[in-house]
């Protein structure tokens, strides 16, 4: 089992290697950005399946409708613009919070502790939404090209999933190295595909979009604000996982802050000329949303032509990076999770590292939920897309309204002075007020597209969004309640003091059959108290009767106490006999010891009854009883005719110290 866990995982590495588990720039940009940079295989394609509604649906339509057509572009230009100015609210949250978080660290420092749950909520939601999202939508690039494997596209998520757990369990490092491959090399294809598009539009030589049969919409709607609002929010998934550099700086190298701000510009540069790219070109071939082939292929082959290498690498890339924008969601949900869980709302386990320095059970966490997702949803992209970017957008909306915040206490500090505040320390800004301007129009922007996004995708399934996030907000806080409950009854203030008097302790022996492993027990108690005795649960009788002759015969001392169980119950009947000897003397102590077997391997450790467990949970709600396990390891042993068998560790113990022959 080392020997799997180390080939899965690597080697365990140590506390102090963390600092050299830091990544830089470049990697970054593959870790935190592929969530963000895949939206441009989508984003324009659903602004153009909202204005199909203003068309009726067919090619032919969209010819006709060259101004409905044309109104994607003014759109993607103020989609743009909106990218701007959350970038910069966002490159101002990765100065003003170093230590990383996001969205729900600036929340809870401005906002108070129910908008940051909201946010961490939020993004976790989204994060989970994400995995599934990409991965079905990439499996159905993969189906799309090898239609025999359709039946399986749950079954190939899955495993998707799986091998993406693996590999973030390896580490933040190793993952982004493997997974910057598909992240570059679908930059590239975009880049050469918008260049030879934008290069043969100039020279008039670039194809129109034939042949594709477009979505068709029984109504037709009137090209109305609200219509035009809806496409404005159905394009703003190109904004999903910007927040994902601002929440993993601690991920980068020193200078942490500086190299995260640098990334961010680096991807929302990217990734603005990627989309007004692929909008502008999907309006000079008149691509059109359909159910047949996406925008990106229509594009491919218009520029490149049928049955053209370049196309098929342009889709493979486009396949890859949908696949690995679930990557983004590995990088920073673990993260998010072990924020919360340091604060006391969700299980402490998210905070602890792996073996690798990543936290795993934020891994295992996501990976679990993202596959019960898909299993619900068919790994169908149709059915999850609507429950998408509803989060993120409430989430950046919390975080922009924080900054405001933040920088109007900045605003209210003197030149020079300096004030710690909960999570970074803050000092006078003299530009707070463009600052504040910006996160201001911002919030107020997200905060528009949020509501659109809720109120147009409510019916199709944005109700589960708005359902779940406040049920998760009251489960945080049902967490962080039992926190605060339990350090409150271990607080030292209330808890009793040390006994000044010297209470009984009567030490029980859990008996099953008489061996060596009894003997290992009994020299346990007699090294431990003067006043004990052993107990047999009494299931079967005639093993009773053996058992009884067998200590008398072997152990010789002592009392052996039978508790008839005609039932078969083990735990029960201990209880009720523990219960009634605390009842002859509540201030005593009882003291349990049992056996447990131990073998070499997990196998023949699962053949064995294993009750130390069943006992261990069935004693531990009884006050004033402490249990004490004693193992017997049984080991493979060789002879001298080289054959090996199993031996005890006293056995194992003389034989190795007995003289040669």
């Amino acid at each position: 089992m080392q020997s799997i866990r180390r080939l899965l995982f690597g080697k365990p590495l140590q506390t102090a290697d963390l600092p050299h588990q830091a990544i830089s720039k470049p990697v970054g940009l593959a870790v935190f950005a592929s969530d963000a940079l895949s939206s441009t295989a989508y984003a324009t394609e659903e602004i153009l399946l909202i204005l199909a509604l203003a068309t009726g649906g067919g090619a032919a339509a969209w010819v006709a409708s060259g101004n409905i057509l044309g109104i994607s572009i003014p759109i993607a230009i103020a989609i743009a613009i909106l990218l701007t100015i959350v970038t910069i609210s966002y490159r101002q949250t990765i100065f003003a919070y170093p230590n990383g978080g996001g969205a729900y660290i600036v929340a809870r420092d401005n906002l108070g502790e129910t908008p940051a749950q909201i946010a961490g909520a939020a993004l976790l939601t989204d994060y989970i939404l994400t995995v599934a999202v990409s991965i079905s939508s990439g499996v159905a690039q993969i189906t799309s090209a090898f239609t025999f494997l359709l039946p399986y596209r749950v079954e190939i998520a899955v495993v998707v999933i799986l091998f993406m757990m693996v590999v973030n369990l390896r580490g933040v490092k190793e993952s982004g190295r493997v997974f910057a491959v598909p992240t570059y090399f679908f930059i590239g294809m975009m880049f050469i595909t918008i260049i030879v598009g934008l290069i043969k539009v100039a020279t008039g030589t670039i194809d129109q979009v034939t042949g594709v049969e477009a979505i068709h919409h029984d109504v037709v709607e009137p090209l109305t604000l609200f219509l035009v609002l809806r496409a404005f929010s159905s394009g703003c998934t190109a904004l999903t996982g910007i927040e994902a550099i601002s929440n993993g700086i601690q991920a980068f190298k020193e200078p942490r802050s500086k190299n995260a701000a640098i990334t961010l510009v680096w991807m929302s540069s990217i990734l603005i000329l990627m989309f007004l790219g692929v909008t502008f070109i999907a309006n000079q071939v008149h691509a059109v949303p359909s159910e047949v082939e996406t925008v990106i292929s229509q594009m491919g082959h218009a520029i490149y032509g049928e049955n053209s290498i370049f196309h098929l690498l342009l889709l493979a890339g486009t396949a890859l990076i949908l696949l690995m924008a679930a990557n983004t969601s590995y990088a920073d949900f673990p993260r998010l999770a072990a924020l919360q869980a340091g604060d006391g709302f969700l299980p402490r386990q998210l905070t602890f590292r792996g073996g690798r320095l990543v936290f795993s059970w934020g891994i295992v966490a996501l990976s679990f939920f993202a596959i019960i997702l898909v299993i619900i949803a068919d790994a169908r992209t149709t059915a999850l897309i609507p429950l998408y970017a509803v989060g993120v957008f409430l989430s950046f909306t919390l975080s922009q309204a924080g900054m405001v915040i933040h920088l109007r206490r900045v605003g209210k500090l003197k030149p020079g002075e300096v004030v710690q505040g909960l999570e970074a320390p803050m000092h006078y800004d003299p530009r707070w007020r463009l600052k504040m301007t910006i996160s201001a129009i911002g919030a107020i922007c997200t905060g528009i597209v949020m509501l659109v996004f809720a109120i147009t995708k409510f019916a199709t399934g944005a109700w589960f969004v708005v359902i779940i996030i406040p049920t998760l907000v009251l489960i945080f806080f049902r967490i962080h309640r039992h926190y605060k409950d339990v350090a409150k009854a271990l607080s030292w203030e209330i808890s009793a003091k040390p006994d000044t008097m010297k209470r009984n302790v009567q030490t029980l022996i859990l008996v099953d059959d008489v061996h060596a492993e009894t003997v290992r027990m009994v020299n346990v108690a007699k090294a431990l108290s003067e006043d004990w005795h052993a107990v047999h649960i009494g299931v079967k009788p005639e093993k009773t009767a053996l058992v009884q002759e067998k200590w008398q015969k072997r152990i010789g001392e002592g009392r052996l106490h039978v508790i008839d169980s005609p039932y078969r119950l083990l735990a029960e009947p201990l209880r009720e006999y523990i219960l009634s000897l605390q009842a002859r003397d509540p201030e005593c102590y009882i003291h349990v010891i049992m056996g447990h077997l131990v073998m070499d391997t997990y196998w023949e450790q699962a053949l064995h009854q294993n009750t130390a467990v069943i006992f261990n949970l069935a004693l531990a709600g009884l006050e004033r009883v402490v249990v004490t396990t004693v193992p017997y390891q049984i080991h493979h042993h060789t002879d001298e005719g080289g054959h090996d068998m199993l031996v005890g560790e006293e056995e194992e113990r003389a034989a190795t110290s007995r003289p040669a022959q």
